[in-house]
Formats: structure tokens, C-alpha cells, sequence
């Protein structure tokens, strides 16, 4: 009988931390959202940011606006979401993560991660990720550096 109520203390504690981890998810995804709609979204050519994944203090989002796409990886610095790179499929390989500054473990889980929640995505929407050409590096506040000439 003892065993039994462990056992479901023990449950109800993982289901908990779970329940926890989610909410926790849902909202950095939020955040994370809401920083490429304050960065990107106009009237006549609304943002659509999805699939987001996160591990640690990295995330990728996809997005497309209009006929376009691409996939933005953001890093988390004290508490606050930043676009670091906008790219297309460059950011669903491990060189160009790791050149980003992730560890070579964080890049492979998002990858997978990646993989994962892009697979249930229609591929037309898949292969518009593929549009944005280059790698555009983002300023410490997630805006597009200035151009020296």
C-alpha cells in the first residue's frame, strides 16, 4: 500500500514538473513570436511564425509572409528573446548552428526537434523555409545591422 502511494506521489510530481515544462514552452514560444511580429509583421503582408522549437537558450522559428520564408534562430540573453540569424535551410544543419555559438549537442536536438515539428507542417510551407537565400546575421537587438558602404 505504501508503494502504491509513492508510486502516484511520484506520478503526480512528474506530471506536475511536466504541466510546468510546458507552460514554460508555450511561453517562450509566445515571446519568441512576439519578438518576429514586432520585427517583421506589416498590415498588407501579415507574418506567420511556426513551427517554433527550443532548446536551452536557442530557439529556430519558421515563417513566411507573403510568397516568402525562411527560419530565424534566436538566442535567449537574461531572460529576453533576440533573432541572432535570419536563413533558409542553412539553419537545419549543425555547421551553420555551431558557428552560430552552439554547442554541438544543443545543435543536434534542435535539428531533431526541428525535424520533428516541421513534419507535420504541409511541405509547400516547408519549402517556402527554403526561399530565404544567405545568412543574415542580426544585431544584439534582433535588427539587421547597418550597412557600411
Amino acid at each position: 500500500m505504501m508503494l502504491m502511494r509513492l508510486l502516484l506521489v511520484v506520478a503526480t510530481l512528474l506530471a506536475a514538473n511536466s504541466a510546468g515544462a510546458e507552460t514554460a514552452r508555450n511561453a517562450d514560444s509566445q515571446a519568441i513570436q512576439h519578438v518576429m511580429m514586432a520585427q517583421f509583421d506589416k498590415p498588407d503582408a501579415p507574418l506567420t511564425v511556426a513551427p517554433v522549437v527550443i532548446v536551452a537558450d536557442h530557439a529556430i522559428a519558421g515563417w513566411t509572409q507573403a510568397d516568402m520564408g525562411g527560419r530565424a534562430l534566436l538566442r535567449r540573453k537574461n531572460g529576453v528573446w533576440a533573432i541572432v540569424l535570419c536563413a533558409g535551410d542553412q539553419l537545419t544543419t549543425s555547421e551553420a548552428l555551431r558557428m552560430a555559438g552552439l554547442s554541438d549537442d544543443h545543435a543536434q536536438s534542435l535539428i531533431a526537434a526541428l525535424s520533428d515539428a516541421e513534419s507535420k507542417i504541409a511541405p509547400e510551407r516547408i519549402a517556402m523555409f527554403g526561399r530565404f537565400e544567405g545568412l543574415v546575421t542580426m544585431d544584439d537587438h534582433g535588427g539587421h545591422p547597418p550597412h557600411h558602404h
